[in-house]
């Protein structure tokens, strides 16, 4: 049996009951924490002050952590999350009693509030329902949240696909913003991750008075695993990425040499051609085929071969 109740504007509480379990189990939810949520808090459990001024909304941790205090586990856990086509960390705070839950959270995190609303709708499918146990309600949480990565990791394949296809479309001009944008939530990806695979070992060694350690284990290698792999994934994104950037900045480097080449040629071949100029164009009185009635032609002429004898010069050095 399940009872969902809002406690405030910001408070939303799931107590799971079974008639066969000693005690209830609660999932307590709280969205932009501000002082009357954490005087909630406050009021009803026994945490570290330290701990309740970190989950207020308007405070974001720099680093996750995870805290065994008496009583209590607090952990500090960020995700990703898109946010205008950026990825960027979203952040949850964990309490971890007995017979408790409790996740503080901006509520912008979509896996989370897509949980929450699904235990509110269905709570037959949690596993939690079995143990009665905050622990393998927190795996349950954290599975669902971790496999969410998953999507947005695919979401980065797709995009190095496009850049493999841009670039081979050459199209290297329209490659580089979403090359630029695809290192930048790669990045972001791992620095939200990297710490994950530490704190989900550390859960592994969690004591429970419901569930045997083994089980615990089990449950929490799973997670490890994930992150190993995730992990693994990013890592070879980010080479992907970076050979693709080069691929795609040797071709422009290759675009600009040519046109340095053209403009190169037309230059050497414009030089002589304007002394040539010049040098008829000097106002003396015994300038040859001056008052030519061809004179004009004729300069033309050795102007033309001139331009044509340098460009067959330059297709035999093959510089063309």
């Amino acid at each position: 049996m399940i009872n969902c109740k809002k406690i405030s504007n910001n408070i939303y509480e799931i107590d799971i009951h079974r008639s066969k379990a000693k005690t209830d189990l609660k999932w307590v939810n709280i969205i932009n924490a501000q002082h009357a949520e954490i005087q909630y808090l406050k009021k009803n459990y026994n945490f570290n002050l330290q701990h309740l001024n970190s989950s207020l909304s308007t405070v974001f941790s720099q680093r996750p952590m995870i805290s065994q205090e008496p009583g209590y586990v607090f952990i500090v856990l960020h995700f990703p999350i898109y946010v205008q086509a950026k990825i960027v960390a979203g952040e949850i705070e964990f309490f971890i009693g007995h017979g408790y839950l409790i996740t503080v959270h901006n509520g912008n995190i979509p896996a989370l509030n897509n949980f929450f609303t699904a235990c509110q709708a269905n709570p037959d499918f949690l596993l939690a329902d079995d143990w009665d146990s905050s622990i393998i309600l927190l795996y349950e949480l954290l599975n669902k949240l971790i496999y969410d990565c998953y999507g947005l990791i695919d979401e980065t394949s797709t995009g190095i696909a496009r850049v493999e296809d841009l670039i081979f479309a050459h199209n290297q001009h329209e490659a580089v913003a979403l090359i630029l944008n695809l290192r930048r939530n790669i990045i972001n990806l791992r620095k939200i991750l990297q710490n994950h695979e530490g704190i989900l070992k550390a859960l592994t060694e969690v004591k429970s008075t419901l569930v045997p350690q083994a089980e615990i284990r089990r449950h929490y290698d799973r997670l490890v695993e994930h992150s190993k792999r995730i992990w693994n994934m990013l890592d070879n994104q980010k080479e992907m990425i970076e050979v693709l950037n080069s691929t795609n900045q040797s071709l422009l480097d290759n675009q600009m040499t040519n046109v340095m080449k053209t403009l190169t040629i037309i230059s050497v071949i414009v030089f002589p051609l304007t002394l040539l100029a010049a040098i008829f164009g000097m106002n003396t009185a015994y300038m040859p085929l001056v008052g030519h009635p061809y004179g004009f032609w004729i300069i033309i002429c050795i102007m033309l071969a001139c331009s044509t004898g340098m460009l067959l010069y330059f297709e035999k050095k093959k510089w063309l």
